[in-house]
């Protein structure tokens, strides 16, 4: 993630969620909002209720990989919040990373 920043700070996730656009998908939720910064940032969001620390950290691994495989196609200067169902658990990477594009394709997130 050489031109991605991580976003940490709980009110920098609740700003991407009540003030930016999001976008379903069937294993994860993306979340979007435009920052002022020449760079992206990024946050994953993982809940309890998808398994116990090693599932969850599995997740988190295999989204934040999707991302980085695809961080070049995203548009500079967004807050993304990739949010992860109960589903992604048991989905193959291919489909958790089609899951990413598409959600934010949707979103106008990629470039053209």
């Amino acid at each position: 993630m050489t031109r991605t920043l991580p976003l940490r700070l709980n009110r920098e996730f609740r700003s991407v969620y009540v003030r930016g656009k999001s976008s379903a998908g069937v294993y994860l939720v993306v979340h979007v909002k435009p920052n002022r910064l020449p760079r992206i940032r990024l946050g994953l969001t993982v809940s309890r209720k998808l398994g116990g620390a090693v599932q969850r950290n599995r997740v988190r691994r295999r989204m934040r990989e999707a991302y980085r495989l695809n961080e070049g196609k995203f548009r500079p200067g967004l807050d993304i919040v990739l949010v992860a169902r109960t589903r992604a658990a048991k989905a193959d990477f291919r489909a958790l990373q089609d899951d990413v594009l598409a959600a934010a394709r949707r979103l106008g997130a990629l470039l053209p």
